[in-house]
């Protein structure tokens, strides 16, 4: 596979407010959105940063608001950006072949973002992702 460029950066919280607090009034990050998920496309270095709940995390990868207990629970959610589509159905056998067990199937967010997601093994959501706004 091909990575071009990591996509985004998410703290993983399982106490979003107290991750706010440190993120936006102690750090004085930019940090802006709906609900709990606030994140910014204006800090220098970065395409995406964002605090991600962690019950929006397990929505995210399993369809329940609770991580699986047999997994470890994430603190962070890299994303690496490829080409396409097409490059994220790819690098998702690729991963599979390698051994790795995909969180979730492809598949295409509300917001037009393919992506696959794995676990590491030092617990990081690592997905494969490709958004179109992000090429243009």
């Amino acid at each position: 596979m091909k990575i071009e460029f990591i996509a985004t950066v998410s703290v993983v919280t399982p106490d979003p407010p107290q991750s706010h607090r440190l993120l936006i009034e102690t750090l004085g990050l930019p940090l802006d959105g709906p609900g709990d998920y606030l994140y910014s496309h204006e800090i220098a270095g970065s395409k995406h940063f964002g605090v991600w709940p962690l019950w929006e995390a397990a929505q995210a990868c399993f369809g329940t608001d609770s991580w699986p207990s047999e997994l470890t629970v994430p603190q962070i959610s890299l994303e690496f950006e490829v080409s396409g589509a097409d490059a994220v159905r790819a690098a998702a056998e690729e991963l599979e072949s390698a051994g790795y067990r995909l969180l979730h199937p492809v598949r295409e967010e509300p917001w037009g973002q393919t992506i696959a997601r794995v676990l590491s093994a030092e617990g990081s959501i690592v997905g494969i992702s490709y958004i179109p706004s992000m090429h243009e």
